[in-house]
């Protein structure tokens, strides 16, 4: 029986992998930063009748990540499966977010998946065999206006789930990244601090976020399920491409993207939102 650990599951798509990789038939092992705040996660177990471990797990602290991953291999000798799913959001104009802010959503968009990526794949390279699943997002491949630093971390994860895709593969271990468009997850990108320049850039980004709610893919509620299959068939089937896009909007998006210059998707974004100077 396969053994997965999952960070980030005390809700959202951590949440709904968990369940979805315990009712295929693994071992699961879901963390929490705050086991506190469990008792989503371990009321949809029970309601789905499945079975997992929980632990605490906070990314930005290397004592906890060591402490949680040798508890793992002391209770089950390997592990199989990583899923990097703990993230933060921040909405905020560049220019109004601190240096302190950025930092800090680096450190665990980024450098909290680097952390327990660097502990675990020692173990798969012994076993010679292993999937590390991170979880993206589409704002790594389309940025928009007042979340600049969220989609450059996750374009700075994409970069470097890359890179250990070649790094790795010689030793068994497959990289998956997936992709989700918008989702009605609990996860939100918070605002930044309110300082004296971001009062600036409060109107128009308020009139963006009503607008990009008109975008086409964007009216009915998206099932977050989705994203939870695409881990699990991730984690399963060998032949997973390295990217996979999960959701309507997404798709829709980073296709009309990828077709058009700067130029002409700046143009058609506008003219979809009437967002205009």
């Amino acid at each position: 029986m396969a053994v997965a650990l999952l960070t980030g599951c005390s809700s959202g798509f951590g949440l709904l992998s968990a369940v979805r990789l315990a009712e295929g038939g693994m071992t699961v092992v879901a963390t929490v930063r705050d086991l506190d705040r469990d008792a989503g996660l371990r009321s949809a177990l029970a309601d789905a009748g499945v079975e997992a471990e929980v632990d605490q797990l906070d990314v930005t602290d290397a004592v906890s990540v060591d402490r949680s991953v040798e508890g793992v291999l002391s209770r089950h000798g390997r592990i199989d499966v990583l899923v990097n799913n703990a993230g933060v959001g921040l909405q905020g104009a560049v220019e109004a977010t601190t240096i302190a802010q950025a930092r800090a959503l680096f450190d665990t968009n980024l450098f909290g998946m680097m952390r327990v990526t660097q502990v675990v794949l020692p173990v798969m390279r012994n076993q010679g065999a292993g999937v590390i699943v991170n979880i993206s997002s589409l704002a790594a491949l389309v940025t928009n206006p007042y979340s600049g630093v969220y989609s450059a971390s996750k374009r700075a994860l994409e970069a470097m789930c890359e890179a250990l895709h070649y790094e790795v593969s010689p030793h068994g271990i497959r990289i998956a990244v997936i992709e989700p468009g918008s989702f009605p997850t609990a996860f939100g990108l918070r605002p930044c601090a309110v300082g004296e320049v971001a009062p600036i850039y409060a109107e128009r980004m308020a009139r963006w976020n009503e607008a990009y709610t008109r975008l086409p893919g964007r009216g009915e509620p998206a099932d977050p399920a989705r994203v939870a299959d695409a881990v699990f068939e991730a984690a399963t089937d060998s032949g997973f491409p390295l990217r996979r896009l999960v959701g309507d909007d997404a798709e829709m998006i980073a296709a009309l993207r990828g077709s058009l210059d700067d130029a002409a998707f700046e143009e058609a974004v506008r003219g979809f939102l009437d967002f205009r100077d």
